[in-house]
């Protein structure tokens, strides 16, 4: 079975940001983090599967030995606000996608 992470992330050096997406190319949340941190980027959301919801696109299906790159945007991401049913959560904007990081986090 293959682990799915999301990793939203900033690079200060070139100011951009991302939603990254693993499936199945590390055993671990960590290793992705860490593997980010190495390439110059400063880790804001982590999560697995479980914890994040899709928002206005879906996770990959294909189980891939590769980076899986969501979005990226010129700047910070933005944080806003995102309804599911009648529940309304912390939510982030990278470009032209939104998802919630933490399913704990309501407004």
């Amino acid at each position: 079975m293959a682990n799915y992470f999301r990793i939203t992330a900033y690079h200060p050096e070139i100011d951009c940001s991302v939603i990254m997406d693993s499936n199945g190319l590390f055993d671990k949340l960590w290793q992705f983090s860490a593997d980010l941190v190495k390439r110059g980027f400063k880790i804001l959301e982590v999560g697995n599967e479980e914890k994040f919801l899709d928002g206005n696109f879906e996770k990959d299906t294909e189980i891939s030995d590769k980076y899986i790159l969501r979005a990226n945007a010129k700047g910070k991401p933005i944080p806003t606000t995102y309804r599911v049913g009648n529940v309304e959560y912390h939510a982030i904007i990278v470009g032209e996608k939104i998802y919630i990081p933490d399913i704990t986090q309501t407004v």
